[in-house]
């Protein structure tokens, strides 16, 4: 989960967006009170910043996280105004991780996000690349390749093929996948997964023939 605290809403929207679109999970804040709230309830793994928020900046939250042994170490990416040089010190001198200058572009916020998660966590062994025929998905990149061309996925696309190429051949019900990917308390119809599985046939091309219908049961991942 990356939380993301940014009082414009369209900018968060898009960043949000942008995020989901990538793999992530998240869920964004228009000022710190939610993003404290949420704090107690779940920890992220990432936190995207904006200097500039209504009542307690983004200076001030950045504090509060580098003095609570509990919130220390999570990785933090500042959102500064551009050519604010001040601002960037005093983030970084406070700990934060890295910034991104206003206006920044989306892809550098995905690559910046995934070069910090790969600093925060040097000794974790790395996830081995999950491979079948032309399909390919990297854990640690969280990137998927079909035939060598990148394919975007949604979140819940990209858990379902990595479910499947975690166990190839073996055959899942819809009800299954439904209760593994969108959890067991999912309230929604077993045509969700279908409908998912469709989109990611095609965005898969020519390898998403590899992902076959077990008429009556649900689906596999053909050897």
């Amino acid at each position: 989960m990356i939380y993301c605290v940014e009082d414009e809403g369209s900018i968060r929207d898009l960043m949000l967006y942008t995020l989901n679109m990538a793999g992530f999970e998240a869920q964004g804040f228009a000022s710190s009170e939610p993003f404290w709230d949420a704090m107690k309830k779940e920890r992220p793994e990432l936190i995207l910043l904006d200097i500039m928020l209504p009542g307690e900046d983004g200076i001030a939250v950045l504090r509060r996280l580098r003095s609570s042994p509990v919130t220390a170490d999570i990785p933090v990416i500042m959102a500064t105004a551009k050519g604010s040089e001040y601002d960037r010190v005093v983030g970084l001198d406070l700990g934060a991780d890295d910034y991104l200058s206003k206006p920044f572009g989306m892809m550098e916020m995905v690559s910046r996000i995934k070069a910090v998660l790969r600093r925060a966590n040097p000794k974790s062994a790395a996830p081995a690349v999950l491979s079948l025929g032309d399909i390919s998905l990297d854990p640690t990149r969280h990137s998927v390749a079909s035939g060598g061309r990148e394919v975007v996925l949604t979140l819940k696309e990209y858990d379902l093929l990595k479910l499947l190429l975690e166990h190839p051949g073996q055959v899942f019900t819809r009800e299954h996948l439904l209760s593994s990917v969108w959890g067991s308390d999912f309230i929604g119809e077993s045509r969700t997964v279908d409908v998912h599985i469709g989109t990611l046939r095609t965005k898969l091309g020519a390898a998403g023939r590899q992902i076959q219908t077990v008429r009556g049961v649900g689906y596999k991942l053909e050897v």
